[in-house]
């Protein structure tokens, strides 16, 4: 399960707390004071056979003896009893048709595994999700949903907070509060017996009242289905993370992983909570430069210090933006740090903020103030809120000192985030600059991957194949040559004809590629140390890799710089992990890599052989669904879309005509942006697929004549399917062509129901979709038509 049945975590109608009581400082005693404190106003009972019918104790809420007693199912059930207790109570809640329990308690035994197991098991036939056990339980500030035992209710913010320890989240909640920051959502996940990481990204990335997500972990559950949910999360909103463990022999591959999905790790847990001040209050896009505003040049100088120690940079401005200032402040030498000086007044923060308005180059403005007589810190707090919307990227503030509570709050209702020093400023902000770093890498077109061709593969699959008939484990050498070679590989092993010692190598990068027990088939790179002294690089890379994830990984090596091109190195990393995705009975490959100032060769590989192994925790390109046939006098070819579709993609959108669009996109379309075009072509092929038409035009490269697409929720019960063609070839059958492919493919993944919408109007589509089997419905809206088909 993934997102099934979250939204009653998230957002409850109805709470029934089993176990609640009020003998001081007793779980159900903390549970049922949070939930009365938060002020939860829907539906809220108290199940407790001890103090039935007693409401006086229980704030004058219904108290009942056993949860078969109540009067409806509640939409969420916090459970504080034994575990003994849960399989007959999830069972009774499941068939009552209760959509979510939180479980309070700990498991600690052998025993309590079991009652577990049962529970979880009385569970899956409803659907019934399951928080923890050992969680500290589920908050939603705006709906006052404050269910669990945490030590401190939450206020309402933007940010989600998801955590595997009760005892940090109890502490960042204090943390929080004390500073007047708040929370979209809240969730300590526990023991992950049912709901994990991935599942609660799923959920929070389409989220509307999460702005950011902060995650703290220790370990991941289900590799694939976190970075896929981490990779749909991250391309909506920023996702920052915090892992303990730095010495960990394995933290280096969470950090790849991280860095992979788009997300942002963060070093420290004041980094982490500096963010919900940055990101849960400020209305502040990053971008690469900022303007740093104060009076006083000493502390000028200090925050300077602080960002170029975060790795933030200080703008270049313009020539107009300094004729402006200088217009605006004759008084000012203007510069970036604009130092106003002592006598500056509040007046004059407002001024410099107009006058950087219309100069976007002039980047993020961060007010750096230390109290003055002439410049309090409450005028200059009300002088930014007077004039912060002019800011072209936003504004930060720090207030050497601190604010009081109502100058804050103030602050904080006007999208201003506060720091107490320039140094968290600053490194509040480099975070900033790291997701939209992040977030342009996953959204990066590759320069196209080199092309194999189909006979070479097989020819690959075959030989690995026969030496593992052959009962051979391992192939080296020649053997292991010859498959590489197959790839476009050029490799050297010891004892062939010629020599290597005239070709003095720029580095050696020993490569491994090995099982994971947490993220399955992963790469590990080691470049020694430049100068003898610092330790060797070492980096992991996830399958599949193309020539931008290459570049990400190469240019991490201090040796990059000494390389007179990266093109073969960027080859030679995207075709050995194009030899692990097409030849699955590989299971483990050491080599060495030898760049050269010009080429990269392969040294010495060897290749470990096995029937099976892991699944990839990023989906590779599913080349099984690749053909070619012969469809109105030209070679078809028909496969899933790929990264370096991109500008075809656009050529296919563009040559519609703009009835086609409105038809396809339900409004007027003109175009499409880059970021816009890669979510179109840059999908993960575990939860969608695109499979495009193309025939190669008079020039020899591909041309797409129409696509079809389906979108599977997270749970795969549904897919949304939308299909589009050129107007010049329609009424030939390739509608109908990519169509049946489609429900092929979805039905192969075991989706459930494959569903589409059409405009009322848009009558050739609605023919298409009865004569592929589709049942055609009414929506709500009279000018749409919907299409079902079960695929069971």
């Amino acid at each position: 399960m993934t997102v099934r049945n979250l939204d009653a975590v998230f957002q409850p109608k109805s709470v029934a707390v089993i176990g609640a009581s009020r003998r001081p400082d007793s779980i159900g005693e903390m549970v049922w004071r949070r939930v009365i404190e938060g002020g939860f106003t829907g539906p809220l009972w108290a199940v407790n056979p001890r103090h039935a019918n007693d409401s006086e104790s229980f704030d004058g809420r219904p108290v009942l003896a056993d949860a078969g007693d109540l009067p409806t199912a509640p939409t969420v059930a916090v459970i504080c009893t034994r575990p003994s207790t849960w399989p007959g109570l999830v069972h009774r809640l499941g068939g009552m048709g209760t959509r979510a329990a939180i479980l309070i308690g700990e498991v600690r035994n052998d025993e309590d595994r079991a009652d577990l197991r049962h529970a979880l098991a009385a569970a899956r036939p409803h659907l019934l999700r399951i928080v923890g056990p050992g969680s500290v339980g589920v908050l939603t500030p705006a709906l006052n949903a404050q269910l669990g035992a945490a030590a401190s209710l939450a206020r309402p913010g933007g940010v989600a907070w998801v955590s595997q320890s009760n005892a940090l989240t109890n502490a960042v909640l204090r943390w929080a509060d004390a500073r007047g920051l708040g929370f979209s959502h809240v969730i300590t996940l526990g023991d992950e017996a049912d709901v994990d990481a991935g599942d609660v990204l799923d959920y929070l990335a389409s989220d509307p009242s999460t702005r950011a997500i902060l995650l703290e972990l220790d370990t991941v559950r289900s590799a694939r289905k976190f970075m896929s949910a981490a990779r749909a999360a991250a391309r909506n909103k920023p996702v920052l993370v915090l892992r303990s463990g730095r010495d960990d022999p394995g933290d280096a591959l969470y950090s790849a992983a991280f860095r992979r999905a788009g997300m942002v790790r963060v070093d420290t847990l004041d980094d982490l909570l500096d963010e919900i001040e940055t990101l849960g209050v400020g209305r502040v896009a990053a971008s690469d430069t900022a303007t740093l505003i104060t009076s006083d040049r000493g502390v000028a100088i200090l925050a300077r210090d602080s960002f170029n120690a975060a790795g933030d940079t200080l703008a270049a401005w313009t020539d107009e933006a300094y004729a402006a200032m200088q217009k605006a402040l004759p008084q000012v030498q203007a510069g970036n740090p604009l130092v106003l000086g002592e006598t500056a007044k509040p007046e004059h923060f407002g001024l410099a903020l107009d006058t950087l308005g219309p100069h976007p180059k002039t980047g993020t403005v961060f007010v750096v103030h230390a109290p003055t007589h002439s410049a309090p810190v409450e005028a200059v707090a009300r002088t930014l809120i007077e004039h912060h919307r002019v800011a072209y990227r936003g504004v930060l503030a720090c207030f050497f000192g601190g604010v009081d509570a109502a100058t804050r709050d103030a602050l904080h209702a006007h999208g201003i985030p506060v720091h107490t020093t320039p140094r968290r400023l600053a490194r509040a902000f480099a975070r900033l600059v790291d997701y939209r770093l992040a977030r342009e890498l996953l959204m990066q077109t590759p320069e196209g991957t080199p092309a194999q061709r189909a006979d070479a593969i097989e020819a690959a699959q075959a030989q690995a194949r026969a030496a593992l008939a052959a009962g051979q484990s391992e192939l080296d050498g020649e053997a292991a040559a010859s498959l590489l070679g197959l790839f476009g590989l050029r490799t050297w092993t010891p004892g062939q004809s010629g020599t290597l010692d005239s070709l003095p190598p720029v580095v050696d990068v020993k490569v491994e590629f090995r099982d994971d027990e947490n993220f399955g088939p992963v790469f590990y790179f080691v470049a020694p140390s430049m100068d003898g002294i610092s330790p060797p690089l070492r980096v992991y890379g996830l399958p599949p890799l193309n020539p931008v994830l290459g570049r990400d990984i190469v240019t991490q090596s201090p040796h990059a710089q000494r390389v007179n091109s990266p093109e073969p190195t960027l080859t030679a990393l995207t075709e050995l992990s194009q030899v692990t995705c097409d030849v699955r009975e590989i299971v483990g490959m050491d080599l060495t890599l030898r760049v050269l100032p010009a080429e990269t060769l392969v040294v010495a590989p060897r290749l470990r052989l096995a029937a099976t192994r892991s699944r990839f925790a990023i989906m590779p390109y599913p080349r099984r669904l690749e053909e070619t046939l012969d469809w109105c006098g030209e070679r078809l070819t028909i496969r899933p879309i790929r990264p370096e579709d991109e500008e075809q993609h656009r050529a296919l959108i563009e040559s519609m005509t703009p009835d086609d669009l409105r038809l396809r996109f339900f409004s007027a379309v003109r175009s499409f942006d880059h970021s816009q075009l890669a979510r179109m072509t840059q999908i993960d092929y575990d939860r969608e697929m695109a499979l495009i038409a193309t025939v190669k035009d008079e020039h020899g490269k591909p041309r797409t004549l129409g696509v079809v697409r389906a979108v599977s929720d997270p749970d795969n019960e549904t897919a949304e399917f939308a299909v589009t063609v050129l107007s010049n070839i329609k009424g030939h059958g390739l509608g109908r062509m990519l169509m049946e492919r489609i429900i092929a493919y979805a039905r192969s993944r075991g989706t459930h129901w494959l569903l589409g919408e059409a405009l009322r109007e848009n009558t050739p589509m609605i023919g298409l979709a009865r004569a592929c089997g589709f049942t055609v419905t009414p929506t709500e809206d009279p000018g749409v038509v919907g299409f079902r088909m079960p695929l069971d």
